[in-house]
């Protein structure tokens, strides 16, 4: 796949301006592609999680006290899985990324973007093996920190490796592959749980969570045939070996101008770094702003509410009166639905804009959440089930609700932070959004079955709420950053801005610059 491009780029703050020529070519693609399997890592674990968690020879094994109250006829259906235990096993992965996530941003700078995916797939790996094969509960939780060294490590590296070798006109449907990627993830965990617990009722989980294994041997496999960015080859001293790159990814000799901003780039960063730390940057007044918005978008991203329905999927349609298959089948309809609504952002991204669609997305996913939240207040009781009827219009409620957060929140979240930020703050920002993510979604994990035991339907009331507040953030603070090249975010976004340009001082201009 080729087709011609000029990206019209504006330098400095002096107003010239310069084209950036070259095709999109396939191996472009290919290498999003393959970079964005640490996505399919990431959505297959959190796919998987909810299904075992639901299947009653994982539960007689490692939790049996959950598997009696499960099958206790009057125990309280939002209760039946309200065990700190059963949480750990989902979040405990999650707390790890959060810690691996420094790390990884640290490895990116020195070794790269391929090297530290590579190490993503290692860990991977392992966690897999431990987690398929665990004997008891320690052994099932130190394989899912393995898992969640893993996450950290891809998920810090392949956003950014995807920004970075995209141009810029289709940087938000490049980057978007790696949310593709998370929603195809999920999918095939609920696919495979569906089966594997119907197959294979005592062991279902096994095989299940050996499944992991699969996403990572194909990351590590086609990170051996991918190339690094040109801008962490030029950052890393190699000039030569990020100009052969940016050839061969934009498919003409003609690479000169955007090789330069690059160098120049990376000339800025290297100052800087020489007078303080990237770490240590990040607390200046004008990396505020791309600050700001990197943690803000992880944490709304967490409080729409999506990991509680993805994570715990199954679990919460049996709490709705579905049967265990039953609930199976629907978390594979609400996994299709992700995975078809992402095409959407990728086809959309980079022509309506990220603003419209977050906002969209927000007044969609109100209405569905409150809607759920009212039919589960009137006919899901402590002690009963709903109607065939009603049980149905949640399910389609939440198909609705996943939609709007599949074509929004779930890519964006991911694609804003990792292009706003200046290549001297760069990785460690995204550090930072990567670690916030972890953070919440471990909070979300661990909280979300006490919450619904004690909140009951008001749980999705609280998500609404959050998603009001989302929407007055996105409408009043997040600036549109389409089709700007990823070098250039300063003097077009952040200087302009109405809010945000109050952050930058012109005495600063010289110092600052595009770095």
């Amino acid at each position: 796949m080729a087709g011609g491009f000029a990206v019209e780029a504006k330098v400095g703050g002096g107003g010239e301006r310069r084209e950036f020529k070259g095709k999109i070519t396939w191996y472009v693609w290919l290498c999003g592609i393959i970079a964005a399997t640490s996505g399919l890592m990431f959505g297959y674990d959190v796919g998987i999680s909810g299904g075992v968690t639901a299947m009653d020879g994982f539960l007689i094994k490692f939790f049996p006290s959950v598997y009696a109250r499960k099958h206790r006829a009057r125990e309280n259906n939002y209760c039946k899985f309200d065990d700190q235990r059963l949480q750990l096993f989902t979040s405990s992965l999650y707390l790890a990324a959060l810690a691996a996530s420094f790390a990884a941003s640290r490895l990116c700078t020195r070794l790269g973007r391929r090297p530290t995916m590579q190490l993503a797939s290692v860990f991977f790996l392992g966690g897999t093996a431990l987690c398929a094969g665990a004997a008891n509960l320690a052994m099932l939780i130190v394989g899912r920190i393995c898992l969640g060294v893993g996450v950290g490590f891809g998920n810090q590296a392949a956003p950014l490796f995807l920004s970075e070798i995209a141009p810029a006109h289709i940087r938000g449907a490049l980057n978007i592959l790696f949310q593709l990627d998370v929603t195809i993830g999920i999918l095939i965990a609920n696919v495979v749980n569906y089966f594997t617990s119907s197959a294979h009722p005592s062991s279902g989980w096994r095989y299940s969570l050996g499944g992991a294994g699969a996403p990572a041997a194909v990351l590590f496999l086609g990170s051996l045939v991918i190339t690094e960015t040109p801008t962490s080859l030029v950052e890393r001293g190699r000039r030569d070996a990020g100009r052969a790159t940016l050839e061969r990814i934009r498919g003409t000799r003609d690479v000169g101008g955007e090789l330069d901003e690059i160098a120049r780039a990376c000339e800025a960063a290297a100052a800087l770094s020489a007078e303080e730390s990237a770490y240590r940057r990040l607390r200046r007044r004008e990396s505020r702003p791309p600050l700001v918005i990197a943690v803000a978008m992880q944490v709304f991203q967490q409080f729409t509410g999506i990991n509680a329905i993805m994570f715990y999927a199954p679990v919460l349609f049996q709490t709705m009166g579905f049967k265990s298959n039953g609930s199976l089948l629907s978390a594979v309809v609400t996994g299709g639905v992700n995975v078809v609504s992402t095409l959407v952002s990728i086809v959309a991204v980079d022509k309506i804009g990220r603003r419209r669609l977050l906002l969209q997305a927000c007044g969609q996913m109100l209405i569905a959440q409150t809607a759920v939240g009212v039919i589960m207040w009137e006919h899901v009781k402590a002690n009963g089930n709903p109607g065939e009827k009603w049980a149905v219009a949640i399910v389609v409620l939440i198909c609705v609700y996943v939609s709007s957060f599949a074509w929004s929140w779930g890519p964006l979240g991911w694609l804003i932070p990792s292009e706003t930020f200046p290549l001297a703050t760069r990785t460690a920002g995204f550090s930072f959004a990567v670690s916030s993510n972890m953070l919440f979604t471990f909070l979300i994990a661990q909280a979300f079955l006490s919450m619904m035991c004690r909140m009951k339907a008001f749980i999705f009331f609280f998500f609404a709420i959050w998603i009001v507040i989302m929407a007055a953030f996105v409408f009043w603070l997040l600036p549109e950053t389409k089709g700007v090249p990823i070098d250039e975010m300063v003097d077009t976004v952040w200087r302009r801005h109405w809010f945000w340009k109050r952050f930058f001082d012109d005495a600063g201009d010289d110092r600052i610059g595009n770095c």
